[in-house]
């Protein structure tokens, strides 16, 4: 059933122009933010306090654009059928840094691309695809089944591939093709997965899933990210590639690509603090250890 709701509401959601669905995602992200938990609130504050020295206000401006943002992106979901029309997204969305990834798909070269949740990521995974990039979307398979049924039909629907986080076979065979694997590598890993680093002078443990298929591969890392256009757009900004280095230490190698993908996050966040999804517990796990 809840597959056809939403099957509903993207129709709805059609027969509107995008600038009436944004409108009301912003609406919907201030509703919701009522009823986010207190817990969640403060902890998104005092690690915005940490990270950026601003003050408590202005922590609480940045936390709740942060989540109001949801909103937007829900509704630009839910108007993919829309959006892939007469290649509108194309207008949408613009690319700087296209050539970097153009390059490498000239050469059959496969890559990985690292983002983050920040400001559309849904819609940039989109983007990419309509732009011609061989996506391979790397999701979460979602508890409620008819939810993960409606988003990845939605996914596959602009043009990705969709495989499971599970799914890393899959992914080492699709990149030799020359397919480039997107990866979201912001969030908190285990620690069996992931490698302290240092993020925002902060310890953390940081994902290190994109370097070690890059370095396996001998595959380049993209950084990309996408931001808010004044005209209530988007646009996605690729930068140069990262090679992963090829020495005996293969555990450095690894931690020192990553900590350029970091570095670059970092930056990133500090130009668009309220695009950056701060309502995750980005520490939780350096803290359960004494690191934070």
């Amino acid at each position: 059933m809840a597959y056809y709701i939403m099957k509903f509401f993207s129709w709805v959601a059609c027969l509107f122009s995008m600038e009436k669905c944004n409108s009301f995602g912003k609406v919907l992200g201030k509703l919701t933010w009522i009823v986010v938990p207190k817990k969640r609130k403060f902890m998104a504050y005092d690690n915005i306090i940490r990270c950026l020295g601003v003050g408590a206000r202005e922590a609480e401006r940045i936390a709740k654009a942060s989540w109001v943002q949801f909103g937007p992106m829900l509704m630009e979901v839910l108007r993919y059928p829309e959006l892939i029309k007469d290649d509108y997204i194309k207008k949408y969305v613009t690319i700087d840094g296209l050539e970097y990834l153009q390059e490498a798909i000239d050469k059959k070269q496969g890559a990985v691309i690292a983002t983050s949740h920040s400001d559309s990521w849904e819609l940039m995974g989109a983007a990419l695809a309509q732009y011609g990039v061989p996506l391979v979307g790397v999701a979460r398979k979602q508890k409620d089944g008819a939810m993960d049924r409606f988003i990845n039909e939605y996914r596959t629907l602009v043009g990705m591939h969709i495989t499971y986080t599970s799914g890393v076979r899959e992914m080492f065979k699709m990149i030799k093709e020359g397919w480039m694997i997107g990866l979201i590598t912001d969030q908190d890993p285990s620690l069996r997965d992931g490698i302290i680093l240092d993020f925002f002078n902060r310890k953390t443990n940081c994902f290190a899933g994109p370097a070690t298929i890059a370095r396996s591969q001998k595959a380049p890392i993209f950084h990309g990210q996408i931001t808010h256009r004044s005209d209530g757009g988007h646009h996605i900004t690729i930068y140069p590639p990262i090679y992963v280095d090829q020495t005996k230490d293969k555990k450095a190698d690894i931690g020192k690509a990553t900590q350029q993908v970091m570095n670059l996050l970092e930056n990133h966040i500090r130009e668009y603090p309220e695009d950056w999804f701060w309502l995750h517990d980005r520490w939780k796990s350096v803290r359960n250890i004494g690191l934070d």
